[in-house]
């Protein structure tokens, strides 16, 4: 009778432990972000990718700013135990570029978020496809105002930047040239970019503010090779000074021409941070002699920019800095991991699930990020920088040029 009992015991518990088994097991994940959710398999990395300029005049920018991802994903490792793999796409620093890139990129749905774009020409068209496509995007460059201005067409769901607003870059140029070189009599030169048009127009509007005239605006071919007619027309204003927000290639050889027109050989030349690159001095020779740059202001940076940041990237890249908007790229990519760590769901088996609303979300919601740049709090709109504008003075053969305010 006892064995008996013994043996029906043991078969009850047998019988309760396979019911256990076979219970209700943990409950499989359900997406129900407004924007769905990317699912990152075991031992899958993580796709984050950029739209930048990586080719052409103005690549320094671009693959500057990628330099400054890539130093953040090699000291980062993993996040939450993937792997992070970054694909990319050139932008051009054009509309059309970034037509191209946003296209390419919004097709792939296993892409978390985008890096980019590096101009805000191809920030216009590329965004809204990024946009729509789910994606977070965060620049590292783009400094258009209307980008993050509340109400305007141009600004889109889950579009951040590391950046500054050129309505901080233009008004700084203009205390420059007003306050410090006492300048009174200025010209302005775009071309025809929405950047360099803003830019010259914050530029104009603040130095008239302050007390000086601006004597002309001329639009150039960016893709031009003679301006000696813009600037002869300049020069019959009689400025003292030359605002020219543009890029590489025209920059270059505007500061070449300008010495060459009568009328024009001591006034002094101002371009902004699309210029600021290696490739310009090159471009312009001996001319770059005294050429001032407003751009980011490397000093103010934190003191891990110089005791980490800087030797990493010359470890990897075997050069310093080619551009000045490394360490937004830099911050940028931080920021993404850090918005990834707390909104990501993680299975027992190490599958992610990334909510792509709730990722837009934590990155909106950043507050005193300690950033390489300052700390960075994003506004509803996505402005995130902690700008601080200073000016460079160049020199032939140098790169960097020399800071001299303020």
């Amino acid at each position: 009778m006892f064995k008996r009992s013994y043996a029906l015991l043991a078969l009850l518990v047998i019988a309760g432990m396979a019911l256990a088994a076979c219970g209700p097991a943990a409950s499989a994940f359900e997406c129900t972000d407004a924007l769905g959710c990317v699912t990152v398999g075991p031992g899958e990395p993580i796709h984050l990718a950029y739209a930048m300029v990586i080719s052409g005049a103005d690549e320094t920018l671009g693959v500057d700013s990628r330099n400054g991802v890539e130093v953040a994903i090699s000291q980062k490792g993993q996040v939450l135990g993937h792997d992070i793999q970054l694909t990319g796409e050139d932008e051009g620093c054009s509309a059309e570029g970034g037509q191209a890139a946003g296209t390419k990129l919004a097709a792939d749905p296993t892409i978390v978020a985008v890096f980019g774009t590096s101009c805000s020409s191809a920030a216009r068209v590329a965004v809204p496809l990024l946009s729509q496509a789910g994606f977070a995007i965060i620049s590292a460059s783009n400094t258009a105002p209307d980008l993050t201005e509340a109400g305007n067409e141009n600004n889109h769901p889950g579009y951040l930047r590391t950046a500054h607003n050129d309505e901080i870059q233009g008004a700084a140029a203009a205390q420059f040239a007003f306050e410090e070189l006492g300048v009174t009599q200025a010209a302005t030169i775009h071309d025809g970019s929405l950047y360099a048009e803003k830019l010259q127009e914050v530029f104009a509007t603040t130095f008239e503010e302050m007390g000086g005239t601006i004597t002309t605006t001329e639009a150039v071919d960016p893709n031009g090779t003679d301006f000696k007619g813009a600037l002869t027309s300049i020069a019959a204003t009689e400025p003292e000074f030359i605002y020219m927000p543009i890029f590489v290639n025209a920059g270059s050889l505007i500061t070449r021409q300008a010495k060459e027109v009568p009328g024009l050989e001591e006034v002094r030349l101002m371009g902004a941070d699309g210029m600021f690159s290696p490739d310009l001095v090159e471009g312009a020779g001996d001319a770059v002699e005294g050429l001032f740059l407003s751009s980011p202001d490397l000093a103010s940076f934190g003191p891990e920019y110089q005791s980490t940041f800087l030797p990493k990237y010359e470890e990897m890249f075997g050069t310093e800095p080619i551009s000045v908007f490394h360490a937004h790229g830099y911050d940028a990519a931080n920021m993404v991991f850090a918005a990834i760590e707390q909104v990501a769901v993680q299975d027992p088996d190490g599958t992610l699930h990334i909510p792509r609303q709730a990722l837009r979300d934590a990155l909106y919601a950043t507050k005193d990020f300690k950033g390489l740049t300052g700390n960075l709090t994003c506004t509803p709109t996505g402005d995130c920088a902690d700008p601080k504008i200073a000016v460079y003075e160049s020199h032939p053969g140098q790169f960097p040029p020399d800071r001299i305010w303020p």
